[in-house]
C-alpha cells in the first residue's frame, strides 16, 4: 500500500497507545512510553504525539518516560527539561544511562527535578548485556552489581544537595533498570541495594522473562 503521511502515523500512533491506557488504567502502576518510536514518526508532530499520549494518562498514574540518556552538562540539562518541562514530554521520570557518572543523573533528580525519578541501566534484559554489564570489575563482582551499589550512594548525595532549610531532605527517586530475562542478576541486585530501592525489570513475554522464575 501507499506510504502513510506522518499525520496518519502519528494518529495510528495515539489511537493504539490511547487504546492500550483506557484498557489498563484501572490496573497499571505507571506507563512508560519509549521516546524513539515517536520521534521516528516525524519530524513536525512525533514529539507532539507523545504529549497527546502522556497527556491522556490519569494524572494519577506517573509517567515514566523511556530515553535512557547519558551525557553531560548543559546537555544532560537539556535533556532533562525536554522531559521534564510542560512544552517537552512531561514526564515524572525517566530511565537513564549511568556509564558517565553522576553529573550525567545529576540534572534529572535534583534542583527544579528533586521531585522526579530516574531509573538507571544496571542489568538489561539483552543477550548483549553481558558484553559490559555483566563482566567482573576486579574484585569479584560485576559492573552491575557496582552500579547498584551506586544508586544508593547517588541517592544520598542528590538528596544531601536538596536538603531544605528545615534540614528535611527531599527524597531523589533512583531506581534500577535489571531485566527479567537474568532471575540471577535480579536476586543478586536486590542484595546489593535492600529493599528500599525500586527495581523496573522488563523482558517479561516475548524477551523470555518469566515472572515465576
Amino acid at each position: 500500500g501507499a506510504t502513510k503521511s506522518e499525520d496518519e502515523r502519528c494518529d495510528a500512533a495515539y489511537t493504539f497507545c490511547k487504546t492500550i491506557i483506557d484498557e489498563t488504567a484501572a490496573h497499571a502502576a505507571a506507563y512508560k512510553p519509549n521516546a524513539a518510536f515517536f520521534e521516528a514518526l516525524g519530524p513536525n508532530k512525533g514529539n507532539a504525539t507523545l504529549q497527546r499520549v502522556i497527556a491522556s494518562i490519569p494524572s494519577s498514574i506517573p509517567t515514566l518516560l523511556d530515553v535512557k540518556r547519558g551525557d553531560i552538562g548543559s546537555t544532560a540539562q537539556a535533556y532533562a527539561d525536554a522531559c521534564y518541562e510542560e512544552n517537552g514530554s512531561n514526564a515524572d521520570g525517566v530511565t537513564l544511562s549511568p556509564l558517565m557518572g553522576y553529573d550525567s543523573v545529576q540534572p534529572f533528580i535534583t534542583g527544579a527535578y528533586a521531585d522526579r525519578g530516574a531509573f538507571l541501566l544496571c542489568k538489561t534484559s539483552n543477550p548483549g548485556s553481558e558484553d559490559l554489564l555483566g563482566k567482573s570489575v576486579g574484585d569479584g563482582t560485576t559492573l552491575y552489581e557496582t552500579i547498584a551499589k551506586l544508586v544508593v550512594t547517588w541517592s544520598d548525595r542528590a538528596k544531601a544537595e536538596d536538603a531544605v532549610e528545615d534540614g528535611t531532605a527531599r527524597p531523589a527517586r533512583l531506581g534500577l533498570v535489571v531485566g527479567a530475562t537474568d532471575p540471577k542478576a535480579l536476586s543478586n541486585v536486590r542484595a546489593v541495594v535492600g529493599e528500599d530501592i525500586w527495581i523496573l525489570a522488563p523482558g517479561v513475554g516475548a524477551q523470555g522473562g518469566d515472572l515465576d522464575a
